[in-house]
């Protein structure tokens, strides 16, 4: 948690600056999640730099032109967040777990973001969620949703994607964007503050005429290999930080 003490420090006055029209966009529904995405957008431009994180992002071309798409990376750690809100030229949305719903500043940032919230313990609940961010994807939103439902603390290396996390876009007939996350697990579980780079890359999308054929659990074993095949092509040239 060094970093985060990092961060903070080097941003004091800033960060009171930024929560401020973050809790604003939070509270009011009148503010679109455009307006919230763009100060959650340049809170993390600035904590990414005071926290000495540099984000290298590949494949940004391979995102969908038209709206109405979900994203689907592997889970690394609580720094996963900021990878995308900097690196993502796309308004986006996520489905986050419930148990970190209500905490402070997550909590804001969910509401300005119009993210949902999942009980992955209540299987009804859960089915609602689904449905709930496949109508808002038909309406053109994008998303972000973690496929293995909780972090891999396995470093560069995933846990099984859940077929049902990939539901959503079977039943919004949206493009399937899998997405690489490699080292973004250092930031916030090394004690250090030594620079660091994490790398992001957005693959090629799944269009529904692809997988539409496909059981989900078959849609999740392709988006496992898509990013796993993608990890090992890259950690394999290059030590891991």
């Amino acid at each position: 948690m060094r970093r985060i003490a990092l961060m903070v420090f080097r941003l004091f006055f800033k960060a009171i600056y930024y929560f401020s029209h973050i809790w604003w966009c939070s509270i009011h529904e009148s503010i679109s999640y455009e307006e919230g995405f763009r100060w959650c957008k340049k809170t993390t431009l600035a904590a990414n730099k005071a926290g000495r994180v540099t984000i290298e992002a590949h494949g940004v071309e391979n995102l969908p032109e038209k709206d109405g798409f979900i994203m689907f990376p592997n889970h690394q750690g609580l720094f996963d967040g900021l990878v995308f809100l900097e690196s993502c030229p796309k308004v986006f949305s996520f489905v986050m777990k419930k148990e970190a719903a209500n905490v402070i500043l997550l909590k804001q940032v969910r509401k300005a973001l119009g993210a949902l919230v999942i009980d992955r313990e209540d299987l009804r609940q859960s089915m609602k969620i689904i449905q709930a961010m496949a109508e808002e994807v038909k309406k053109g939103r994008n998303f972000i949703i973690f496929p293995e439902g909780t972090r891999s603390r396995q470093g560069n290396h995933t846990l099984e994607f859940k077929g049902g996390s990939f539901k959503a876009a079977m039943k919004a007939k949206c493009p399937i964007v899998p997405c690489a996350l490699i080292d973004s697990f250092i930031p916030f579980d090394e004690n250090s503050i030594r620079r660091v780079t994490v790398k992001i890359f957005y693959l090629k999308p799944m269009y529904y005429e692809e997988y539409k054929n496909m059981k989900t659990t078959q849609i999740a074993e392709e988006v496992k290999r898509r990013i796993d095949e993608t990890i090992a092509g890259y950690t394999q040239k290059e030590p891991l930080a």
